[in-house]
């Protein structure tokens, strides 16, 4: 299966879900450009795979790409199992996994629905390495971290 976008989204605020649109712009050490996550920290990209959504969809949950408020709906990567410091390169754009999973403070309108949510254990998130445009439907290449050097303390 081809590792690809499969929606791109946005919204103004943090805590709300997201709408998918035709493209976004993203910006070096910013993030999306008019996101409510974007700005200089190291959660700036949300990304959850299409296949995380599907396990909510069979729990009976009418849910769809941005509902948990993913900035990025991928289809064919393991997300949850990347290393931190994986490269994704999505055409020009360059991103670096920084946080798998994330602590779920207060429960989403999700959890509530299906006494469960993806988001926090399959959800990941990334820093904008360098900018670009996106659209649904872009080639997404995992750059994998050296290992070795990590093993060998460098």
């Amino acid at each position: 299966m081809a590792q690809k976008l499969v929606a791109v989204c946005i919204s103004k605020n943090k805590g709300e879900r997201k709408t998918p649109v035709e493209q976004v712009e993203l910006r070096f050490n910013h993030g999306i450009v008019g996101d409510g996550h974007a700005g200089d920290w190291h959660r700036q990209i949300s990304l959850l795979a299409q296949e995380s959504i599907d396990k909510m969809h069979a729990l009976g949950l009418d849910v769809d790409k941005g509902d948990f408020a993913e900035n990025l709906t991928t289809v064919g990567i393991d997300l949850p199992a990347l290393p931190i410091g994986t490269q994704l390169q999505i055409c020009d754009a360059l991103l670096e996994v920084t946080q798998i999973g994330k602590e779920c403070h207060k429960r989403c309108a999700i959890y509530h629905q299906a006494g469960d949510c993806v988001m926090p254990k399959e959800g990941i998130f990334a820093k904008v390495l360098r900018g670009g445009y996106l659209h649904p439907g872009d080639p997404v290449r995992v750059i994998y971290p050296d290992l070795a050097s990590v093993e060998k303390g460098g």
